[in-house]
C-alpha cells in the first residue's frame, strides 16, 4: 500500500508502524515470524498504514521522534527534528564546554524544544532559555522538557519582544525556506508541517536579518551566535552577520557536505 502511494521508505515505515502498534522488535519477529496478533491491533495497524499512505508524516502518526539520543513528542504544531540539526546542537555544546562557570543560552524559535533540551542535557553548566511565537509549539516543548527531565525556561515571544537579559550564546534554527520554494517541498512537509516554522519570506533570510539586528542588545560582549542555515545560504548569512559587526565567522558542513551551521562572535 505504501509503495503504491510513492512513499520513499515504504518498507521501513511499514516496519516502524508494526513496532509501534504490536510492540515488537525485529529480533522478536525473526524468532517467531508466524506469531498471531490481536484483531484490534491488526485493524489499528492497517488504519495507521493508510494514514501514512495519505502522506501524513510517520512521526506525527507515532507522535515521537528521536533526536540527540533523546525522545521527543511531536505533532502538527512543531517541525519534526531532523538529523541535520544535531550538528547545530553539537557545535553549540562544544562552545558551552569551552566557557567557565554558568553559561546563559537562548534558543530562538525553539519549536519542539529539541535544541534547547538537548543543550541542557549535554551541558550541566548551561542555563537555557527558549522562545517561540507559537503557544501551541511551546505546549509541546514544555511536555518534552518534562519528559526528558530537563530544566529549560520557556518564553512566548515574537523573536526578542519578551526576552530579558543578555546571553553568552544565542542559538537558532529559524524559518529559512524561500516562500516561492514552499510548493516544491515534499507533500509530507508542505501539507502537514507548520508553515510558520518553514517560511523565511521571499529570499529565506528574513529571520536572520531580524535576529542579527538585535543581537548587539541580547548577546554579551564575548558572546557567540549559532545559526542553522539552508544548504545555499553559506555565503548570505555570514554577509548579514558581517553587516552587523560580527567577526570570526565560521561555516560548518553536515554529513552530506552541505553548509548547515554558521557561527560568529562579536569580537
Amino acid at each position: 500500500m505504501l509503495a503504491s502511494k510513492g512513499i520513499t521508505d515504504a518498507r521501513n515505515d511499514s516496519w516502524l508502524l508494526a513496532e509501534y502498534v504490536f510492540e515488537i522488535t525485529k529480533a522478536d519477529y525473526y524468532m517467531n515470524p508466524g506469531m498471531t496478533v490481536e484483531q484490534e491491533k491488526s485493524k489499528r495497524y492497517m488504519a495507521l498504514v493508510k494514514k501514512r499512505a495519505d502522506k501524513i508524516p510517520l512521526q506525527y502518526i507515532t507522535g515521537e521522534q528521536e533526536f540527540m539520543g533523546l525522545n521527543f513528542t511531536v505533532n502538527e504544531n512543531v517541525l519534526i527534528p531532523r538529523q541535520d540539526t544535531e550538528l547545530l546542537v553539537e557545535k553549540t555544546a562544544e562552545y558551552v564546554r569551552m566557557l567557565e562557570g554558568q553559561v546563559k543560552v537562548l534558543d530562538m524559535c525553539t519549536g519542539s524544544g529539541c535544541i534547547a533540551i538537548s543543550v541542557d542535557k549535554l551541558c550541566p553548566d548551561a542555563q537555557v532559555t527558549a522562545a517561540d511565537i507559537s503557544y501551541k509549539a511551546l505546549a509541546v516543548a514544555l511536555e518534552n522538557n518534562k519528559k526528558n527531565k530537563a530544566d529549560v525556561c520557556f518564553v512566548q515571544s515574537n523573536l526578542f519582544d519578551n526576552i530579558e537579559g543578555c546571553f553568552d550564546i544565542i542559538v537558532s534554527n529559524p524559518p529559512y525556506i524561500k516562500t516561492g520554494e514552499l510548493s516544491d517541498l515534499m507533500e509530507e512537509v508542505r501539507e502537514h508541517e507548520p508553515m510558520l516554522a518553514l517560511d523565511g519570506d521571499n529570499d529565506g533570510l528574513k529571520f536572520y536579518r531580524q535576529i542579527a539586528k538585535k543581537l548587539d542588545r541580547y548577546l554579551k560582549k564575548k558572546g557567540r551566535i549559532f545559526f542553522e542555515i539552508g544548504y545555499d545560504q553559506g555565503q548570505k548569512v555570514p554577509e548579514i552577520l558581517e553587516k552587523y559587526g560580527f567577526r570570526d565567522i565560521r561555516v560548518f558542513q553536515d554529513l552530506s557536505g552541505n553548509d548547515r551551521v554558521v557561527s560568529a562572535g562579536k569580537e
